[in-house]
């Protein structure tokens, strides 16, 4: 079965996922905690018809399909229903990739019949050790497939890049000196060691051959924006993990700490739906916050990760958003977020919902994947 519904939720992101990957920040923006405006979270368990949701039946019938409407209409926009004429081509599998260790496929989904149009390239490693199918991490990477590690089996995309001299991208292509440049974000060897399979695409779907009712949807920066809102829409995907995500990812928008609502409108107005444009500087009068949009996922996993250094994405907005989730998780069953504070450094809070904040800069390292490893292992292997 091929899993066409995910890679439409994942097309319907592709100006959120494609857009430039760095701002200048404005020299006014605000890092200083006492300079938080007072604001008032909407209630994720109050209707808009103020009937408060005090049971499961109500959150899963009506008010989950309120606040993704409201996210659809004032933030996200729509995303479009399945292509007319999409196939799926499998365009090589290596049994013995990196030294035996892992199975390699690569996977094209093309949107129209035409093989001139439009397709997405899906890079997928899987353990030859397991036996089974396996729960496999699913991310979007910024760079194309082989930037993730230097195999050079993998298909050198073809695609157009931003330029990045650094990262061999030329006249806006890859070349051979892009392979691997990616690889401290993507620790493949890690990943098939702790016995899980790793699908990336620089846009697209995932490979079908997986056990798909354990994918883990992942993305940092904007990608993780783009994870939230992916799995937020799409119920299948099992545990969803944001990774330095920020404003319009997993940052509260109503404390106007770091990049703000106006500063990434400004910056990439394409990103979002026309009708966010309308909240500049005015984010009290949102009928949503992020809070809700980490909500839409419950029951299931979601683990939101910061980093010390990375103020413009505002760590501790982060963590409150995943806390103001936890009402949402408890009245589904779950144990929610286990933390009434902000953990300290390197100091995981893991429930259902799971949090850290790391040392270091805005990026995705080993520390952060040994941790949605351990989240996995806690929710996959029960």
């Amino acid at each position: 079965m091929h899993h066409w519904k995910t890679s439409c939720v994942l097309a319907g992101l592709l100006t959120l996922a494609f857009a430039c990957p760095g701002v200048a920040q404005n020299p006014e923006t605000n890092y200083d905690e006492s300079k938080v405006p007072e604001y008032k979270l909407p209630d994720p368990l109050l209707m808009s018809d103020a009937e408060r949701v005090t049971d499961a039946a109500t959150w899963l019938k009506r008010r989950r399909p309120e606040i993704l409407r409201l996210f659809e209409s004032h933030v996200y926009g729509k995303s479009p229903g399945r292509p007319e004429g999409m196939q799926f081509q499998v365009r090589s599998v290596v049994t013995d990739a990196l030294d035996g260790k892992a199975t390699r496929k690569e996977v094209s989904v093309r949107f129209t019949p035409d093989a001139a149009g439009p397709k997405m390239d899906i890079l997928l490693y899987l353990p030859n050790a397991a036996k089974k199918p396996v729960p496999t991490f699913l991310g979007l990477n910024f760079y194309g497939n082989h930037s993730i590690h230097e195999d050079r089996g993998i298909t050198l995309s073809d695609a157009w890049m931003r330029p990045n001299a650094e990262y061999g991208i030329e006249n806006d292509r890859a070349t051979e000196k892009s392979r691997g440049v990616a690889r401290s974000r993507w620790p493949v060897d890690l990943i098939l060691d702790r016995g899980y399979g790793l699908a990336t695409i620089y846009c697209g779907d995932l490979d079908p051959d997986v056990d798909h009712r354990h994918v883990a949807i992942l993305g940092h920066s904007r990608l993780g924006k783009t994870a939230l809102w992916a799995g937020a829409q799409d119920e299948r995907f099992a545990l969803v993990i944001s990774n330095n995500s920020g404003c319009g990812g997993a940052a509260l928008s109503r404390r106007r700490f770091g990049e703000t609502v106006w500063r990434i409108n400004t910056s990439f107005p394409h990103w979002f739906s026309d009708n966010f444009k309308k909240y500049n500087d005015r984010e009290d009068e949102l009928p949503v916050d992020q809070h809700m949009l980490i909500a839409l996922i419950a029951p299931r996993p979601v683990y939101v990760a910061s980093a010390e250094e990375d103020r413009w994405a505002d760590p501790r907005g982060e963590f409150l958003a995943a806390k103001g989730a936890d009402p949402v998780y408890r009245l589904l069953g779950t144990d929610g977020l286990p933390a009434d504070e902000m953990p300290g450094l390197e100091a995981p809070a893991t429930g259902t919902i799971g949090y850290h904040i790391r040392r270091g800069k805005h990026d995705v390292t080993e520390y952060d994947w040994q941790r949605y490893l351990d989240f996995a292992d806690r929710h996959f292997k029960k």
